[in-house]
């Protein structure tokens, strides 16, 4: 018998699985940059420079503080109640930040009234949420962490160790020279709301991160010595929330601030005094929790 002819696989079977092995492909990759982005867990270390930082160190979480002083007050403002903390403090360095478990890292969170209690705080605000993000720049109590800018017109909040507060854009100077000029804190979130007594958001000022009515946190400076934490409510039927406009005029009018920046705001909003949370923190108001960040702004007394 004549030898019979094997074909081999089709050439449109042989596509479909160079096909299916790229989707798999794909799928695998989209879903570790997910899992690298909000789950997975990664610690960093700070950046050396000169003796300012300690490379691997924890954050500094005491100060003498005994000359500090706060008061909360609650108010209704555009349908929202808002609450704000007088902060008055011969010295800057008063106004502490802490890292979710003491550790500069990626994905590692804890709640704002956790940070609060392991720190002694008598108040404490969410911070900036820096771990959500890969680069903007992070100094935390005169210690440098990250110096990767996120973009040239990225607007940062800068409190100098001499009491100066100062909002600058990331492609106007470098991480470095910051920390070289004495910046005690640098937040990476904004955007700023107040500078030199001037509102500089408008109605139209939203970030990329923010709808228009949103629960809020901000710090601001009334004068030398004097300065604020806000938060405000949203998101439910009691409280609607406020817009970047909204909020930065209320800092000037009511609260008379000379500089005011925007943190991490809707569901991380958080406000801590006196060992219990005083607002209601919700992602979609249909449950009034707190929500895990990666940083707090907080004095203790």
């Amino acid at each position: 018998m004549p030898g019979r002819h094997v074909r081999g696989p089709r050439r449109g079977t042989r596509g479909a699985w160079l096909t299916l092995a790229y989707v798999v492909a794909i799928l695998c990759f989209t879903a570790y940059v997910v899992l690298d982005t909000f789950v997975i867990r990664r610690t960093y270390s700070a950046i050396a420079v000169g003796s300012a930082a300690q490379a691997g160190s924890a954050i500094t979480t005491s100060t003498d503080d005994s000359a500090a002083s706060v008061s909360l007050s609650t108010t209704r403002y555009e349908n929202t109640s808002v609450y704000v903390v007088d902060l008055y403090a011969d010295d800057v360095t008063s106004i502490m930040a802490a890292l979710a478990e003491g550790t500069y890292g990626r994905n590692i969170t804890e709640t704002t009234s956790e940070m609060a209690e392991e720190n002694s705080a008598t108040v404490a605000v969410n911070g900036d949420f820096y771990g959500a993000r890969s680069s903007g720049y992070v100094i935390r109590n005169g210690i440098l962490y990250r110096d990767t800018a996120a973009s040239d017109d990225q607007e940062d909040l800068v409190i100098y160790s001499d009491g100066g507060f100062d909002i600058v854009t990331e492609g106007s100077t470098t991480a470095e020279d910051l920390l070289d000029a004495g910046a005690w804190q640098v937040f990476s979130f904004g955007p700023g709301l107040i500078d030199d007594g001037a509102i500089t958001v408008t109605t139209d000022s939203e970030v990329d991160q923010a709808m228009t009515s949103n629960p809020r946190t901000a710090i601001g400076k009334v004068s030398d010595g004097h300065y604020v934490l806000v938060v405000s409510d949203g998101r439910t039927s009691a409280s609607e929330g406020l817009t970047l406009y909204q909020l930065a005029t209320f800092m000037s009018e009511q609260l008379g601030c000379e500089t005011a920046y925007n943190l991490d705001g809707g569901g991380s909003s958080t406000l801590y005094y006196d060992g219990e949370v005083v607002n209601n923190p919700t992602t979609n108001g249909d449950r009034i929790s707190e929500r895990s960040v990666s940083d707090i702004v907080y004095l203790t007394t």
